[in-house]
């Protein structure tokens, strides 16, 4: 009900809003709408209160729920529901749970903060509170558990396209690292949970490094890891972005849904890899080779050719790479 009352103020923000209006439209008490409003003022909404006016929403705070998205979403079933939380140890943690209880395809889990957020191979993910976005996607999709890596190409591409509406130009370092000026902005986790021949759920989690500032980072992965604010010296609106995210990712999902191929997704990751024409380091266990990665191939596949002359298509989870000399 207390988000029923925010809808109605968000509806007439060029005016005040009786408090018996309110509580008309809700079927409600005056003082259950008076205590309704104190809960959202409690939240760090602004709203202005009048005796004789009513109450005036002014100012909306830098959150990440289903009422501070919703306007920006255009999405048909992703984002549709969002499930959110100011603190929680992982949202693909999380995810997974909801998934396993039977939580819709497309459902969005949203944490303000991650106690104990994770990349690949399990590396440790620095999440403050309200500085970056860590939102994860419970999908359900009809398909041979072999097709899952593609949805981290679809997630990187939907990453970079987003960034680029906000006038942000990064690269990619395959197969699920973004990143900003030779630094991580940006990691994505895939993870599922499949039979043989079928998959039961895919969780797709994006961490990405907004507005945190250098004060954020632990001192040894300053060189490697970054922000959006540090290299922009901006500040990302949130909410927008998280919108405008969604919507990409939908769109190119779709594309794979309907006909199991990414050729959008793959054409944006070649346009905007960090690696292809480069000289890299392939890190499998304890052991490491290098090669130049050539191109990207149909399903995501990084192809690389060693000094001997030999091709070989790279599947992702399989491998780490690194550049040359150093990160990227």
């Amino acid at each position: 009900m207390k988000y029923e009352v925010l809808h109605i103020l968000k509806k007439n923000t060029h005016t005040f809003v009786s408090g018996q209006l309110i509580s008309d439209k809700l079927g409600v008490s005056r003082t259950a709408v008076w205590k309704y409003i104190n809960n959202l003022k409690k939240e760090g909404y602004i709203i202005d209160s009048s005796s004789k006016k009513g109450y005036k929403l002014l100012e909306s705070p830098d959150m990440l729920s289903f009422e501070e998205i919703e306007k920006y979403l255009k999405t048909k079933y992703i984002g549709k529901k969002i499930v959110y939380l100011e603190s929680v140890d992982s949202t693909n943690n999380k995810a997974k749970e909801l998934a396993s209880k039977g939580e819709n395809h497309g459902t969005l889990v949203i944490a303000e903060e991650q106690l104990g957020g994770r990349g690949r191979l399990g590396r440790a993910w620095c999440s403050p509170k309200y500085k970056g976005i860590w939102l994860s996607i419970i999908l359900r999709p009809d398909i041979n558990p072999m097709q899952i890596p593609k949805l981290t190409q679809i997630a990187a591409a939907s990453v970079i396209e987003s960034l680029k509406d906000f006038k942000i130009e990064a690269t990619i370092k395959w197969p699920n690292d973004i990143i900003l000026n030779g630094k991580k902005i940006c990691g994505i986790l895939t993870e599922m949970n499949a039979e043989m021949n079928k998959v039961h759920y895919v969780v797709l989690g994006i961490g990405i490094n907004a507005n945190l500032g250098e004060e954020d980072f632990q001192k040894d992965i300053l060189s490697k890891a970054t922000s959006i604010k540090i290299e922009t010296g901006l500040t990302l609106d949130r909410k927008s972005f998280v919108g405008n995210l969604v919507n990409k990712f939908e769109y190119l999902y779709e594309e794979f849904e309907k006909t199991q191929n990414i050729e959008s997704s793959i054409k944006i990751c070649r346009t905007n890899s960090a690696v292809i024409g480069k000289i890299i380091r392939i890190i499998r266990g304890e052991n490491e080779t290098f090669a130049k990665a050539l191109d990207l191939d149909k399903n995501g596949g990084l192809i690389v050719q060693y000094e001997n002359g030999t091709r070989e298509n790279l599947i992702s989870g399989e491998i780490s790479i690194r550049g040359l000399n150093g990160y990227i």
